[in-house]
């Protein structure tokens, strides 16, 4: 038997402890206990969250490969696929930030390679504290650096992403990577199959770090976490770029590769434990076979090591040799470290002595599964709702005060230090979607990553739903027919209830506008735990998803681009619930988020048909900080000002700051009003002005009400982060 203290150091509840014994007939050994520790971990084994993510979409007419394997595939055309995931790393991330970033691009991209795909671009979608308390500036920059350093070092551009600041990621940041990539071909596969063919461990050598990372990510952090400092890993871009090249000239080169997986959450033991049972197989591992680069390891720590860096692949017997002088010429390690075996077990032997064996069924099909136990929080009612609305004397201020808030203001001081034009793929970044040109075709592909942490804390379904939409929207508004998703799911405890019901409501709304969007979900990772002793995070799902534009010419931006140009409001702006402008003038994420969804599927629609027949010179659709943000926005990339006038019955502050959606801006020539207004006749439609050099004037009632200088915009806008950070 166990103690509790020795249970508590891999993460492993008395209860499943019991029911791994009973699963085994026998007491585990230290070894065999940590594999199962590590499978069962929510990291590894998604016990908490498997039954409710089969509630997503999966499938649709491009999807090549969905959930369940290293990435998704969607087909581009008839020779070319995209693959794409997205991980999280952010319990490293909060203890290490430079290296846990790092590792977390690291992963992403092996991810990527894994399934035959050449990694052509990153986003990371990041969540901290507020800019006033030192540790998150720390954090911040130290993530930031972490995924430059990586990325630029391995040749993938970083070429857009998602940032907030608010005071429930104080202590827990969160770091999701996105990353995409293009093959040709049939997709490769994380399996082993063929008994006697071998098992390869290609890459860096195996070290301490990282040992238990798995069971790490399913634990709350507490002031005791530092402890845990040996747990994050240490990456090494330039040994991953070497992995990237050889591994792709191998699968050009030989037909020899059966299958290919990551080594990463629980290193060697997950690798073959998933490859294993991919393919219906066992496998036998000898650990004094795995390079190592310290001495006396022992096969626990072998095991469930996390190094990084590190690949296993499926060959087939006897064809070993051929692959051998690719990786070596790339300078990494080429070690045959086992062989497939019939009997569904997974044996380790240490110099032919076997010193751990389990049923690949325990550490994969029989993890627990539990059902979650959900509650409605019991402050809900009062969170959603405004007791009072702040009295506004000056909307030019309050707007200037938005657009100065990290929130709202540029992420250049982010981006700027990625290298995001490596291979010289890069079409558009910083404003909205991002756009990557594929070499040798005429169609482009855009891509964003989208979140919204108070609108799940204020109505789950509904920001789960509002997630969804405002990705495909950003897509649209480009020109992009969105394809598929990619998603993060960021939560605290799931053995909270509050927490529980939070993530399952959160889960069923993205489910219903992927649907009624027709975009499938082809992947993704969830992230629980995200606590700490003074915060639980906000329910945070983050969106990827990818869009196909046709060709350049049906390519649209959102700045504002001719003087005299008709600025056009389509949807109905309005709600004040679960808005920035309550956040930051009151302190508190309060009201009740707002989407009408049927209007938000007929108005893509049109949006998408009106870019591609070039009715429409921008677009761009309003999200945090509301429509004043948005129309700002558009003027500071266009350097064009404004003037434009709004009748309504609502209070400025809901037509203004407002984030009901959807609403977006789009801008005509003036010879082509009646055009575009018969052809959005079906959804709500309202011309409010011109586009006109130098300031921003806006009217409501017809009272002017902002009056600003482009020029002002443009300084509170660009140093709403490097104030704090420079």
């Amino acid at each position: 038997m166990r103690t509790r203290e020795e249970l508590e150091r891999i993460s492993m509840s008395l209860e499943e402890y019991e029911l791994a014994r009973s699963y085994l007939g026998r007491e585990p050994n230290d070894l065999e206990l940590g594999m199962i520790a590590v499978m069962w971990s929510e990291h590894c084994g998604y016990k908490h969250s498997k039954k409710i993510l089969k509630l997503f979409p999966t499938s649709g007419e491009n999807v090549l490969q969905g959930p369940g394997e290293n990435a998704g595939i969607i087909r581009l055309d008839e020779e070319l696929a995209l693959a794409m995931k997205m991980e999280s790393h952010n319990h490293p991330s909060a203890i290490e930030p430079y290296q846990g970033a790092a590792t977390g691009v690291g992963g992403i991209v092996r991810d990527i390679l894994a399934m035959g795909a050449r990694p052509v671009a990153l986003l990371d979608s990041l969540r901290f504290g507020t800019l006033d308390n030192p540790r998150t500036r720390y954090l911040f920059s130290g993530v930031v650096s972490g995924i430059s350093g990586y990325g630029n070092c391995i040749g993938v551009p970083t070429i857009g992403g998602e940032l907030a600041f608010e005071k429930p990621y104080t202590e827990n940041p969160l770091v999701n990577v996105t990353c995409l990539g293009l093959l040709k071909g049939k997709p490769k596969s994380g399996k082993a199959e063929g008994t006697g063919n071998s098992l390869i461990l290609v890459g860096a050598s195996t070290g301490r770090d990282g040992i238990h990372g798995a069971t790490f990510a399913s634990l709350e952090l507490t002031s005791s976490s530092i402890e845990r400092r040996p747990a994050v890993q240490a990456g090494d871009p330039f040994m991953e770029k070497l992995l990237i090249e050889a591994v792709l000239e191998a699968l050009e080169k030989s037909d020899a590769i059966i299958g290919v997986q990551d080594m990463g959450a629980a290193g060697i033991t997950s690798s073959s434990v998933e490859m294993a049972n991919r393919g219906g197989v066992g496998v036998e591992i000898e650990v004094t076979k795995v390079p190592q680069r310290e001495k006396g390891m022992t096969p626990e720590e072998i095991m469930l090591s996390e190094s990084q860096e590190r690949m296993l692949l499926c060959v087939e017997r006897g064809k070993e040799e051929g692959l051998r002088p690719i990786f070596e010429k790339w300078g990494l390690n080429f070690a045959i470290i086992g062989q497939v075996i019939p009997e569904k077990m997974v044996r380790i032997k240490e110099n032919g002595n076997i010193v751990g064996e389990i049923p690949v069924d325990i550490l994969t099909e029989m993890v627990p599964a539990y059902d979650l136990e959900t509650k409605i929080p019991e402050n809900l009612n009062r969170l959603q709702t405004v007791d009072s609305i702040p009295e506004i004397e000056d909307y030019g201020d309050v707007l200037l005060r938005l657009l100065n808030s990290p929130n709202c203001s540029t992420s250049k001081w982010v981006y700027e230090q990625y290298d995001h034009m490596v291979e010289t793929n890069t079409v558009s970044i910083g404003t909205g979607a991002s756009i990557i040109r594929v070499k040798g075709k005429k169609f482009l592909i855009g891509v964003t990553t989208d979140g919204e942490g108070r609108y799940c804390y204020l109505d789950p379904y509904i920001g789960g739903i509002m997630i969804v939409a405002e990705s495909a929207r950003n897509l649209i508004c480009i020109g992009a027919e969105p394809l598929a998703i990619t998603d993060g799911l960021n939560f605290g405890n799931p053995e909270d209830p509050e927490v529980a019901w939070y993530f399952v409501e959160t889960v069923k709304g993205m489910s219903e506008c992927a649907r009624k969007l027709n975009i499938p979900v082809v992947g993704g990772n969830v992230s629980f735990y995200n606590e700490s002793e003074n915060y639980t995070v906000y329910p945070t799902p983050i969106v990827g998803m990818v869009g196909k534009i046709e060709n350049l010419e049906t390519l649209c931006t959102p700045q504002f681009k001719d003087e005299g140009d008709v600025i056009y409001i389509l949807g109905e702006p309005g709600n004040l619930g679960g808005t920035l402008f309550i956040e930051e003038l009151t302190g508190e994420a309060k009201g009740k988020p707002e989407i009408d969804l049927e209007l938000e599927v007929k108005l893509q629609r049109l949006l998408l048909k009106a870019i591609r027949e070039k009715l429409i010179k921008s677009a761009q659709d309003i999200s945090r900080g509301g429509l004043a943000i948005a129309l700002a926005e558009c003027s500071i990339w266009g350097n064009m000002g404004i003037d434009i006038s709004i009748e309504s019955e609502k209070s400025p502050e809901e037509v203004l700051f407002g984030e009901a959606q959807p609403v977006v801006i789009i801008t005509t020539d003036a010879n082509r009003e009646r055009y575009v207004e018969e052809y959005f006749k079906e959804v709500p439609i309202r011309k409010v002005g011109r586009v006109i050099k130098d300031r921003f004037k806006i009217s409501f009632n017809r009272n002017s009400i902002v009056d600003l200088e482009i020029s002002l915009l443009k300084n509170k806008w660009n140093s709403g982060i490097e104030r704090w950070m420079i």
